[in-house]
């Protein structure tokens, strides 16, 4: 738990979108002060400030201290330019949540379009959510770049499955999720074989664990649980700089580091929850859009 808590923290300082960190701590908790600070420094040289709560007299002059660094930093980061970048630095997490039939028929496809176009170009598509990989793993598999990362893929999976075992739980009791059959998918590997269209066609090139630096290019995996707001950290913690989240059944889940662009298949939805949704996919569903216009827009 406490290795998961720095990766994720230290992860979140390095991100690209993050100009600079303030680590604010009490004093007497098993993240001290100094561990976050030096795993935050082996993943990135950005601006780093932080104080103790317990040192510096109590809250509100930790407030204070805190508050004149971050002007600092605001000052500091109004002076850069911004720069145009090739897609090919672009890391871009993939997210399904409040998933029902038009998920897998409209809005993970879409999704996966724009994963391959992303992949032509030369940067990074992250799947995620491990345990809706499960009955579908064998079609991940045979797109394994090589034979390690095959059974990496098998092996995350088992791992999952055997912790869930551990403490007496099965994760095809609370999967799908009422909201998901409500929304007319019926099994696990329903969902699943509509979850994975989200990493597109081509070749998955490495396997990482939760909230791990990705470093290689293409579509690779993030070890992630199913629970989106967990799952967009990770991938956020290791790099990625915005998130495409699809949805059937509409969700405000979102993130404060990276923008979260909502997908949805379902016209009903995009209507009912249009402040939370971007893009209508239903066009596919009704022949009015093609996977490739929407992969492109």
């Amino acid at each position: 738990d406490l290795k998961l808590t720095l990766d994720v923290m230290s992860g979140f300082a390095a991100n690209p979108n993050i100009y600079g960190t303030i680590v604010i701590a009490l004093g007497c908790e098993n993240a001290q002060e100094d561990i976050v600070v030096s795993e935050i420094k082996k993943r990135t040289n950005k601006p780093l400030k932080s104080l103790v709560i317990q040192n510096e007299g109590g809250t509100l002059k930790a407030i204070e201290k805190a508050v004149r660094y971050a002007k600092e930093m605001t000052q500091e980061a109004s002076l850069l330019q911004k720069q145009d970048f090739p897609i090919s630095e672009l890391i871009l997490g993939t997210e399904c949540g409040g998933s029902d039939a038009t998920s897998g028929l409209a809005a993970n496809p879409a999704m996966g379009n724009l994963s391959d176009k992303i992949v032509d170009a030369g940067g990074t598509v992250i799947l995620s959510e491990t345990t809706e990989f499960i009955g579908a793993e064998h079609l991940l598999a045979k797109r394994a770049r090589d034979e390690r990362v095959r059974q990496r893929i098998y092996d995350i999976i088992q791992r999952y499955e055997e912790s869930l075992a551990f403490v007496g739980e099965d994760v095809r009791e609370g999967n799908p999720s009422p909201g998901n059959k409500a929304g007319g998918i019926t099994t696990l590997e329903e969902k699943s074989l509509g979850c994975i269209h989200k990493g597109g066609t081509t070749t998955i090139n490495e396997v990482y664990d939760y909230a791990q630096d990705v470093k290689v290019k293409g579509l690779v995996i993030m070890d992630t649980p199913g629970n989106d707001p967990s799952s967009v950290a990770g991938m956020i913690a290791g790099g990625a700089q915005i998130v495409v989240f699809s949805t059937g059944r509409g969700t405000p889940t979102g993130n404060p580091i990276a923008p979260v662009i909502k997908v949805t298949g379902n016209i009903d939805t995009y209507k009912k929850m249009h402040d939370n949704i971007d893009v209508d996919c239903s066009g596919i569903i009704f022949g009015t859009k093609t996977l490739d216009e929407l992969g492109s827009n």
